[in-house]
């Protein structure tokens, strides 16, 4: 028997999963092919003067060393490149490239296209009340989530 999951944790990851692979895909589509849905850990949250691997970490949630496979490879792919951070010479900024904010332009359009088509699918009030409820939600989620042991 199938039914309709009412988990928060199985629909968040149903609707994250989706919105994923219809974000990548048309990033894929518009010149982007070699992003991966695991690269979002450092592209959503990259200030475009730039940002430390570890505020990148603790933004999304992911251990330091993470962000920083995910800041190589993508160099690699020409997104980003360290660079002395003018505060503080001992460390280093993460730093989009114009590859890089050439895919934020890009995912911003698509996010919206994905959030407009939402809002008039269960109607704009309906929508902006949703939103404003996942982000109290995730609000507090982050709050009473203990740090990663390490």
């Amino acid at each position: 028997m199938t039914t309709t999951p009412t988990d928060l944790g199985v629909l968040s990851a149903q609707v994250l999963f989706a919105l994923q692979k219809e974000l990548f895909g048309r990033l894929a589509e518009q010149g982007h092919p070699r992003l991966r849905p695991r690269h979002g850990a450092v592209l959503a949250y990259l200030d475009p003067e730039g940002s430390r691997a570890t505020e990148l970490a603790a933004q999304s949630g992911q251990h330091k060393q993470v962000i920083g496979t995910l800041v190589d490879e993508l160099e690699e792919l020409g997104y980003v490149q360290r660079r002395p951070d003018p505060q503080d010479r001992r460390a280093k900024l993460v730093v989009p490239t114009e590859l890089g904010l050439d895919q934020g332009r890009k995912s911003r359009a698509i996010l919206a296209d994905i959030e407009a088509r939402h809002a008039a699918d269960v109607g704009a009030d309906a929508y902006a009340a949703f939103k404003a409820v996942l982000i109290r939600i995730a609000a507090r989620q982050r709050v009473n989530s203990p740090p990663f042991p390490g």
